[in-house]
């Protein structure tokens, strides 16, 4: 399936755009306006289809080609962060040929930067099958072989519960709170022992954009000495570096108007992403709206 191949204009005052399966890439789109604060945002949530993770690769192949085009068209974006590790891994290769002029940026567990960090050479990683089972993921963990032990676990119904989750805006534990706290007790205890002591994991790499929104109950499980590493900082640092060679950073001297600053879009539920920008991010509900993307 091809995107648009004839290059559009791009220029510095267009919004990024950024897309997740859910409201998962909003822990990315909040890590890109701290790097980023004088850019223009359009974020996607394909809740519709959420989540990618136990979805085939033709169907996020074909979701991810859609929503770029959609952006390109009817946003004019200049630049797309694919923050999902599981599009990213399923499509971003083809996404770069149909649309060799957008700057584009993906995501994939941060296992280099764990390996760095890990004091006791153990890793664990927490994904989606749909991550873990690409060539792209075998490819960087084969990459890694022999300097450090990684231990990976695929966590099924983990993003869809967390998606659940954060649909709720009353106060107390939601319902969908206990299954996120059940789910990650399940998967954190089939990967061993975590903690600082030689033989135990002792940094554990989120590889799925939903899992930092279960950071409470992870960190209730593994205990204080474990650290966590998502891909939010990294992804912005590397969008501003692409940005800047292209020529195509904001400038610092035209202010933004709140009204154009920032939208979030759902192929879902608009009240569910409401309810996750109000409070995740404190952002009101008028920047939100529902569309739909064939």
């Amino acid at each position: 399936m091809k995107g648009h191949t004839d290059a559009m204009t791009l220029a510095p005052e267009q919004p990024i755009g950024v897309f997740d399966s859910g409201v998962g890439g909003l822990s990315v789109l909040q890590a890109l306006r701290t790097e980023l604060p004088h850019e223009r945002f359009v974020y996607l949530a394909d809740s519709a289809n959420a989540p990618y993770g136990e979805r085939g690769d033709a169907f996020v192949a074909a979701r991810t080609h859609a929503i770029t085009q959609y952006l390109r068209d009817v946003h004019h974006i200049k630049a797309l962060v694919v923050a999902c590790n599981t599009a990213t891994a399923a499509a971003i290769h083809e996404v770069r040929s149909s649309h060799p002029d957008l700057p584009l940026v993906g995501l994939e567990p941060a296992l280099k930067p764990a390996v760095a960090r890990s004091k006791t050479g153990r890793i664990g990683v927490i994904a989606t099958r749909g991550t873990l089972s690409s060539a792209k993921f075998g490819k960087l963990l084969a990459s890694l072989a022999g300097e450090a032990d990684i231990v990976v676990q695929a966590c099924d119904g983990l993003a869809h519960a967390i998606e659940r989750a954060t649909a709720c805006s009353q106060p107390g534990m939601p319902p969908h709170a206990l299954e996120v706290r059940t789910l990650c007790d399940r998967y954190l205890k089939a990967m061993g022992s975590f903690g600082v002591e030689k033989g135990q994991i002792d940094t554990l790499v989120l590889g799925c954009t939903h899992y930092i929104f279960a950071r409470d109950a992870l960190r209730a499980l593994v205990g204080p000495g474990v650290q966590f590493i998502d891909t939010g900082a990294p992804v912005a640092r590397q969008t501003r570096r692409l940005l800047q060679t292209a020529g195509l950073l904001h400038s610092e001297d035209i202010p933004l108007s709140r009204e154009t600053a920032l939208q979030l879009l759902t192929t879902g539920s608009l009240a569910h992403l409401q309810t996750v920008a109000q409070h995740w991010l404190q952002l009101p509900s008028s920047c939100c709206a529902a569309v739909v993307v064939p």
